[in-house]
């Protein structure tokens, strides 16, 4: 079977990494999902969102001159047509959000959602908060981690440390 890019196939699951799965596409090709494109939400654990010899629906999103074949199944999922009409969404805020119920957005760094991860998952106010919570402590180390580093060196007490 020829591959396409832009086409949308079924493959199996065949191996998880840290950084994406490999998928067995039809005709015995595997290509690579990376991890970034599993889902519409941040994948912290891929683990979470695929299991291996899951059969799943992937996007071609390239094919190299090497061969290699990277796909999304975030691009290959069905995205809802909406109606182009000039009322104003949700709250008249632009994007339909509103204070209360964030989106993340694709194009910016640290995404974060504070909605259930999964549309049937019940999840307390406590559970996501507590989500929030461990993802900003996260951030806040890694920002400390990157202005120490900027500092050359020097300590807070005027000295350069040896």
């Amino acid at each position: 079977m020829q591959l396409e890019v832009g086409s949308i196939l079924e493959g199996k699951v065949t191996g998880i990494t840290k950084f994406g799965a490999f998928v067995e596409l039809p005709g015995g090709k595997v290509g690579m999902v990376h991890i970034s494109e599993v889902a519409p939400t941040f994948v912290k654990e891929i683990r979470d969102f695929v299991k291996e010899n899951q059969v799943v629906k992937v996007k071609i999103l390239s094919i190299g001159e090497d061969g290699k074949v990277s796909l999304s199944m975030k691009k290959a999922m069905e995205q809802p047509q909406r109606p182009a009409s000039s009322a104003p969404r949700s709250g008249g805020r632009p994007g339909g959000a509103n204070r209360y119920s964030p989106r993340p957005s694709a194009n910016r760094p640290g995404n974060f959602e504070w909605q259930a991860s999964r549309k049937n998952e019940a999840v307390s106010f406590e559970d996501m908060l507590s989500r929030f919570k461990q993802s900003s402590d996260e951030k806040m180390s890694d920002l400390k981690k990157c202005m120490e580093s900027k500092r050359g060196g020097f300590s807070r007490h005027g000295g350069q440390q040896k």
